[in-house]
């Protein structure tokens, strides 16, 4: 796995593209079908950061304790092929990301959504979501083709 660059290297010039957690599932277990063509292209040949937030991960490991997904091999197995045999990054939760999902407005309630919102505002990144309602927040580059 490369080493994750530096918010203050991201921000002078590097760019980041953020997965919302059902793109990156979408993405790794091949249901394009779900993806717009568009964005599968700039997901294959992307030359930016492409990154989850530590979050997602939790967010899968409940979507399977829940049984509203079930994976083609353990949880320990897809979260290693997932981040470090795919290339994604995996952005760290810090203790400023978690106060600034708590202070977002009240317009998502999920707590994985809001982690993930301040994660991409946090690193600047383009959030690639098909959730609507990300758009309403301020400072997000919000991504769906």
């Amino acid at each position: 796995m490369t080493s994750l660059p530096l918010r203050s290297d991201l921000m002078n010039g590097g760019r980041m593209l953020l997965l919302d957690t059902h793109v990156w599932l979408w993405w790794l277990t091949r249901k394009h079908d779900k993806l717009p063509l568009r964005l599968i292209e700039m997901l294959s040949t992307a030359s930016e950061i492409v990154a989850v937030s530590a979050i997602s991960c939790l967010e899968v490991a409940w979507l399977v304790k829940k049984r509203r997904i079930e994976l083609e091999c353990s949880l320990d197995e897809w979260l290693s092929h997932a981040l470090a045999k795919s290339g994604i990054e995996c952005l760290p939760l810090l203790p400023k990301i978690a106060a600034d999902s708590v202070a977002l407005p009240d317009i998502h309630f999920d707590p994985f959504d809001r982690v993930i919102i301040a994660t991409a505002q946090y690193f600047d990144a383009a959030l690639i979501s098909k959730d609507e309602q990300i758009r309403h927040y301020p400072n997000v580059r919000h991504l769906w083709m």
